[in-house]
């Protein structure tokens, strides 16, 4: 089975940047990415997780509509309390990294995000699933 990162943000234009900065990885057959536009979303495709591989990981944006990343986070941890959960922000205020740390994220990650750091991060997600 083949393990999956599932990246969630509200921005369509997230999916084509980390495919493009992901694609020699998913090329070699690491890991797959999937992607979400909401949190509702992500949390249906947590549900269904057997479908096609395990999700080893979860990243998310914080500012979103409707559910926020750090709501999202809490409802993650409730369902799959081992699941590792990367934060996005523009804003990485120390009450936000605080927020997102109490509420089980692994990282919290500031935008503009530094692809290089986020790859090695993720490569040893993998590597430990």
């Amino acid at each position: 089975m083949i393990a999956r990162v599932l990246v969630v943000d509200d921005e369509p234009d997230v999916e084509a940047l980390f495919r493009q900065q992901f694609r020699r990885e998913v090329r070699q057959g690491l890991y797959r990415l999937d992607f979400a536009l909401s949190g509702e979303v992500a949390l249906n495709k947590l549900d269904e997780d057997c479908a096609g591989g395990e999700i080893i990981l979860l990243v998310s944006d914080i500012n979103m509509p409707g559910m926020s990343g750090l709501e999202l986070l809490l409802k993650v941890k409730a369902r799959r309390p081992e699941l590792p959960v990367f934060v996005i922000s523009a804003y990485g205020d120390p009450e936000r990294v605080r927020l997102a740390c109490e509420r089980g994220a692994s990282k919290f990650i500031t935008k503009p995000v530094d692809f290089l750091h986020l790859k090695q991060e993720v490569s040893a997600i993998v590597a430990g699933a």
